[in-house]
């Protein structure tokens, strides 16, 4: 179908999570949905800047409906927290799982788990396995397909990166980056097949930004104004602004010709509308034992055991 990310399929009634909403990417999907219609439920670490985020959106999107969700991704017991206050909703439509952190160092979460794997791929583990009864529940009542979205990066097709340890993470900060979406991918793809293979309705889709860069972004009251630090990127002149890298994720949530394992990303690589694009092999389609050893090793590190097979 022809897809234009300015006018949405109207999302009235229905309710999205998002990660990370408070700043980038997360902050501009979930203006976009409640532009939509939808009722969105912004999830971010700060209280403070989650109701800026909020106000930003009313400024945009008057008649919004939106709530808050404090969630630190880098804590497993905020991560709980917050899945029970999400699987409380009395629906939940879909969640894209954007958030994570972007320090390129060797910081660790508050569980001990290196950064980036903990807040990107670890953390989203133990949150799919707080909600996933209130997806699958909210698949029945609607007659439609929940939806997980899984926030990746393009990087995962540049370079294949070992996740046999995700506990050794590279110490090139943008390899170890890699290493966590490599997981994800994996996990994401899984996720979809046992979903498939139980016959629940919930579906699980994959999306890549392209680059967005902060020169390139709309200004939004505390989130992308003088006030907000902003971040050179070497890709500016060939990239766009973060609403635009929104798109993807946006779209995998609410294309009602999307179907679960399908991997949204932009048309022309870094930019562009966001398309189909066919998914990488070796993480879609991987060797023989290796989904099911990452979805061991991410259920170990998460202390979460995603029982699919008990929600049928």
């Amino acid at each position: 179908m022809t897809w234009d990310p300015e006018h949405l399929p109207d999302m009235t009634g229905r309710t999205f999570a998002v990660t990370g909403a408070t700043a980038g990417i997360g902050y501009f999907a979930a203006e976009q949905l409640a532009a939509a219609g939808a009722h969105v439920v912004l999830a971010s670490r700060s209280a403070a800047k989650l109701a800026v985020a909020e106000a930003a959106i009313r400024g945009r999107v008057p008649s919004a409906a939106l709530d808050s969700v404090v969630v630190d991704l880098a804590s497993l017991d905020s991560v709980r927290t917050a899945a029970s206050a999400l699987a409380a909703l009395p629906a939940l439509h879909g969640v894209f799982l954007n958030g994570g952190a972007m320090a390129f160092g060797r910081a660790l979460t508050a569980d001990g788990l290196p950064l980036l794997v903990g807040t990107h791929a670890v953390a989203n583990v133990a949150l799919v396995e707080g909600i996933l009864d209130r997806l699958v529940a909210t698949g029945r009542e609607s007659g439609k397909h929940s939806r997980i979205v899984h926030a990746s990066t393009g990087f995962v097709r540049r370079w294949n990166v070992s996740v046999d340890d995700l506990t050794r993470p590279s110490r090139v900060g943008v390899l170890a980056y890699t290493q966590a979406k490599k997981a994800t991918e994996i996990f994401a793809y899984e996720l979809d097949r046992r979903l498939r293979a139980n016959g629940l309705p919930v579906a699980s889709l994959v999306a890549h930004p392209g680059v967005g860069v902060d020169a390139r972004t709309p200004q939004r009251p505390g989130i992308r104004d003088a006030t907000t630090p902003s971040q050179r990127n070497p890709f500016t002149p060939w990239a766009r602004g973060k609403d635009a890298a929104a798109w993807s994720g946006v779209r995998a949530l609410t294309d009602p010709g999307a179907s679960g394992g399908e991997y949204f990303g932009p048309a022309e690589g870094m930019r562009g509308l966001p398309a189909r694009i066919t998914p990488l092999a070796r993480t879609a389609d991987p060797a023989p034992g290796v989904a099911d050893a990452v979805w061991a090793q991410l259920e170990r590190l998460a202390g979460a055991e995603i029982r699919i097979g008990a929600l049928r």
